[in-house]
Parts: structure tokens; sequence; C-alpha cells
């Protein structure tokens, strides 16, 4: 039987299910194109980003500002000189910033007359413009300062010219006057035992109280100067170590005039480098204000002048190498207090960068340099070869043993004398030996006769001698060489005492032109330089005022200066202003946050 099959369509076309499931794994297998929907993601995802750092930029400097004209407003608001509300400081550098909107909180947490401390804080929000999109709306935008001015412990050194020319044109008393100031200010604007302030007055050299060198280790016999001698070497040091060595300087003349004062008593006066006045000694860590303004009241104008000397001492007080010397000072008693140096001042000077101390060196001078002298090594400790006899008034000089029998008496195995004022040699000093007395005994006869007999004239005639030993009057004492420079010029101890025995020219060579010293204003210059820059290099501040000072004399102090800021120029009466700046500049103003 035959079958058959239904037709087959032909051209039909596909059912639209069949043709979606076909389009579909077409596209599937379609790539092109496929990277365009992810670059679009990564560009929203960019442009998100961008934006946020943009707000973030926006709000940061909008911070920035924010912070900068908060801290100088607290600056100013903290300022001691500020007479001014702090909030009202603050809101009035906010207005004239254009930032009146921020409305500053003030908090003036400390106020009185030795520190002032102001904080404030400052907040806005910052809108957004991109990170909204992600529902942060604004960012906030805040700073917070504090300002603190405050002198902590400041030790300072006044270093003070009082040599001859301060007393023209009333110079010295125009500083008596700003000096007086300055420490009035000072103790004004510090807390209690906060502040010491110590005062070098000096000219050709700088003295210290009675008692002072029992703490040091001083070599040189001396109960008049209390002046040191520094070494070349001793400027390139800030401190003075009381286990350093130094030279006691001597009491002498420096003049070219003939000088005795041995037959009253009385020390030289005149030409002295190291004068013996009390109100030349230094004042050593002081802070009671009656007590420095009356020894400022004090200084009186005499000398020359040696920057270097003076720049020295002021440097070592307030070193703590000196501290030793200080503790030394300090009464040691726990029921007084009178010391030379108070109690509360017994661990001063402070280590460098220590207890927040500020160290403060004010060298002022009106001229150059000019030039000092000494005694030189040979001459300046143990016995002359000069005695002297006071009662007589009477100088002798030992020259050893007589080998050449110089007295002519036979003998060589004896000590050997000169007697200037006789111009002879003698086997000992005048007042320590005898001398022979002979006296002629005397009787008168009649030489004419009358002529009744009776004497007419008369004749004396000698009968005979009588010799006595006589011991000297008074008694000789060897001259220290101390005593000899204390007492005598070097001329008068040449011309007067040796010349007799080596003539002029070689006794002035021996006992005047190689005794005395001299240093010059280029030494002393140089020196000037070692010692500030020593103290500058130790974190010492130097301020320095010329005072009416000449060209090259203000060159020297600028260059002592800390910067050519801490210089001052100085006229008359301004040297006023020049130490009411200085004690501006020495209080600190600082940021604590």
């Amino acid at each position: 039987m035959k079958q058959f099959e239904a037709p087959r369509p032909t051209n039909a076309s596909p059912s639209v299910l069949v043709r979606a499931q076909n389009m579909s794994r077409a596209f599937a297998r379609d790539e092109e194109g496929v990277i365009v929907g992810f670059g679009i993601f990564l560009f929203l995802l960019i442009l998100m980003v961008g934006g946020i750092g943009v707000d973030v930029m926006h709000s940061e400097m909008k911070r920035t500002r924010l912070q900068h004209t908060l801290d100088r407003a607290v600056l100013a608001a903290a300022d001691l000189e500020q007479t001014r509300d702090a909030t009202e400081v603050v809101a009035d550098y906010f207005d004239k910033s254009g930032m009146s909107d921020y409305a500053p909180d003030v908090t003036p947490s400390s106020d009185n007359l030795t520190y002032r401390t102001v904080a404030a804080t400052a907040a806005q929000p910052h809108q957004t413009r991109f990170m909204k999109l992600v529902g942060v709306d604004q960012l906030d935008v805040n700073a917070a300062s504090t300002a603190e001015e405050r002198i902590g412990n400041v030790e300072i050194s006044m270093v003070l010219d009082v040599s001859g020319s301060m007393g023209n044109n009333s110079k010295i008393s125009n500083l008596r006057t700003a000096a007086k100031e300055f420490v009035q200010t000072m103790d004004d604007n510090t807390e209690d035992d906060t502040l010491t302030i110590s005062i070098v007055p000096y000219a050709s050299q700088v003295s210290v109280p009675d008692g002072v060198f029992e703490h040091m280790t001083v070599h040189g016999e001396n109960t008049v100067s209390n002046c040191l001698n520094f070494e070349d070497d001793d400027f390139d040091e800030s401190g003075m170590l009381a286990t350093t060595a130094y030279d006691r300087t001597m009491h002498f003349t420096y003049s070219d005039n003939t000088y005795e004062y041995r037959d009253n008593n009385t020390v030289l006066t005149s030409s002295i480098d190291c004068k013996n006045m009390s109100s030349r000694d230094i004042a050593i860590l002081q802070n009671d204000t009656t007590v420095l303004k009356n020894y400022i009241d004090g200084l009186t104008a005499a000398g020359n002048t040696s920057v270097e000397i003076g720049m020295k001492w002021g440097a070592a007080l307030v070193d703590p190498d000196f501290r030793t010397v200080t503790e030394s000072l300090v009464d040691q008693s726990e029921e007084t207090d009178d010391g030379m140096v108070k109690k509360a001042f017994g661990d001063r000077p402070y280590n460098y960068g220590t207890n927040q101390s500020l160290k403060v060196v004010i060298v002022m001078s009106d001229g150059v340099n000019t030039r000092h002298h000494r005694i030189t090594d040979g001459n300046r400790e143990g016995d002359s070869p000069v005695w002297y006899n006071a009662q007589e008034e009477f100088y002798s000089i030992y020259l050893g043993q007589d080998t050449a029998d110089d007295d002519n008496d036979n003998i060589t195995e004896e000590p050997i004398y000169y007697w200037p004022s006789e111009t002879k040699f003698v086997d000992h000093a005048y007042g320590e030996g005898t001398y022979e007395h002979t006296e002629t005994t005397y009787d008168y006869e009649c030489s004419s006769y009358r002529r009744n007999g009776s004497c007419k004239r008369y004749k004396k005639v000698a009968t005979g001698t009588t010799t006595t030993v006589i011991d000297e009057p008074g008694s000789a004492e060897v001259v220290t060489y101390p005593d000899l420079w204390a007492y005598s010029s070097p001329k008068f101890v040449a011309d007067d005492i040796f010349a007799p025995l080596l003539g002029q020219t070689a006794a002035r060579e021996a006992w005047w032109y190689s005794v005395v010293e001299e240093y010059s204003s280029t030494a002393k210059d140089a020196h000037t330089k070692q010692i500030c820059d020593a103290a500058k290099e130790r974190g010492i501040v130097v301020f320095s005022i010329g005072f009416e000072a000449p060209d090259h004399a203000r060159d020297v102090l600028k260059d002592c200066a800390s910067s050519d800021a801490h210089y001052f120029d100085a006229s008359g009466v301004e040297i006023k202003d020049s130490f009411a700046a200085i004690a501006t500049s020495i209080r600190q103003l600082r940021l604590t946050q």
C-alpha cells in the first residue's frame, strides 16, 4: 500500500519566538560597542572623585585662610601691651579680613601683668557642589589657635660703658635714666623670681665685689684690685669655670708721671685700670629694683674703654659655668637670706635650653676700644729687690751676694745692698744695721791775755774723740711686687730707686718699659669679636647699643649683636627708646598650638 507524506512548506517564515531567540544569541555573540558602557561608568566615577577633590580643596583653602587669620588675631590679642578686649581684637581682625561671618569664639584664659594667654576657635560649614550627589551636603571648616605672651625665666647682663667719655654731653646721666626704666619695665612684666639682672660697668677693666675671688681659682697676691687678666683663648669661651686659673690684675698706674704714695700709706689713685671703687663692682644676679636702681645711680665715668672685658663678664654671668660661684655666694644659713646672691637664684645661671630660660646680654658703648695695661710676668708675685724703711722713708736695693766686694770691706761672703739716696754699697738695708758715730771732745784755752793777766780771748781746742756704735733708726722690710706697684709708679721706681745704680736709660727699660704691657685697640677689637661669637654660638641673645658712637665703634657693636635688628643707634635721651625696644624684644611671644 502506498503511503503519503504531508507536504513540507517551502520558504516559510520562522516563528516570532524563534526569531527572538536567534537575535538574542546573535547579540550575545556580537562584541561591537561593549567598552562604551564601561567607559561611561568610569567617567562617572572619575567625575565623582574629582568633584570630591574640588570640594575638599575649596574647604581646605577656606580652613587655611581661617587658621591664618585666627593665628594673627590671637597673637595681637595676646600682646601684653594690648589694651583692648581680646574678643574685640579678634573680631576686628576677622572683620578687616572680610570674614566677619565666621564669628570666632574667644577665651582669654589667663590675663595679668606678667603674661597673657588667648585661645580662640572659629567654624563655618562649606557647602559642597559634587559631594552632595553622594549625600554629603556640607563640610565643616574648623580652626583653633592659642597664643601666649609671657616672659619665663630670664637672665640678663647689662654691660654698661662707664669710661671717661661717658662724662660728656650728659651721657652718663641719660644712661642712668634709661637703665633704671629698663629694670622697672622688666620687673613689671615678669613673675616673681623669674628675672635676674646682672650689671657689668666697664671702662679699662671690670671689678668684682670682695669675696667673689675666694670661690674662684685666682693667682696673684693683691689686697687692692679685684679684676682679672684674660688671655687670648679665654675670649673663645662664654663661660668662666671656678676651676679655671686666672691672673689677678695688679693695682698699679700706667701713668708716665712720678707718683710715690708709700710715705703716707696711700695706694695710687691716678691712671688706674682696675679702680678700687665699690661703684665699679659688678652686680650679680639681682632682682630687687631698689637695689638695682641705687646701684645704677652710683655709676660714674672714668677710664679707657674695654668692650671685650665687659662682654666677657656679661656672658659669664648668664653662662652655667659660673653656677658653682653663685652657689657659693648664697647665704648658707637656714634662717637668713643675706648672701650676695638670693637663695632663689643659687641654681642660676641655668643650663642652656632648660627651665624655659632666656639668656640676654645688652652691651652699650659710646666709643671705640682704646687700651688697657697689665704688669708683666716676673714682676707680679713674691719679693722685689726693694727694701723700705718707713720711719726714715729710706729705700735700699738688695743685689745678692757681695762677690765683687762692692762695699770695699774685704768681705765677699755677705749680702750687698745699694742705698740710692746716698749712692753707696752697704752690707745691709738701711735700718737693719749699725753705724759708728765718732764725736770729738773739746776744751777752751786762753789765746790772748790782758796786761793785768786775765784772759782776753779763748780758743776751742780738741782734747780727744769718743766713738759710739748706734743702731740705724727705723727698720727695713722687703717690698713685695704687689706693694711696690700699688704705692709707687713705675717711673718713680725706675728714676728714683734704680737710676742711681743703673743709669736712667737702663733703669727705665728694666723697671718701667718692660714692666707695663699695653693691649692696643686692634687686639681688643679681635677679642671683642671672639667673645661675642662665642656667646652667640651658645644661644645667648646679644643686643648692642651705640650711644653717640663713632663709625668704627658702631661696626664693632653691630658685629657683636645677634643680628642687625639687635643693634640700636642712640643719641641723647633716645637711649631710653633703645632700652625700651630691647625690653619689648625680650618678651617671648609664641604660638602654643
